[in-house]
């Protein structure tokens, strides 16, 4: 179960919970293979997702790729 379900719904600002979300639905992904492009279907995809996607830029997909690959790292 998602630590934040029920208790919030995800932004593109929330790039951090973005992160977890999407480490928790793609456990197999390799990082280092994971485009933004993929990031941005997935995140889309997340139950709890409700912003705009045209607001979305590769900047905040950046961060979210970035988050991601600290919490794997973190993990080791």
């Amino acid at each position: 179960m998602c630590p934040y379900e029920n208790k919030m719904t995800l932004t593109w600002e929330t790039s951090y919970a973005i992160a977890l979300e999407l480490k928790r639905l793609h456990p197999d992904a390799n990082i280092a293979e994971v485009t933004l492009g993929q990031i941005y279907d997935w995140t889309l995809q997340i139950q709890e997702f409700e912003d705009d996607p045209a607001l979305c830029n590769d900047d905040i997909l950046s961060s979210i790729h970035q988050e991601w690959f600290e919490e794997l790292m973190n993990d080791r």
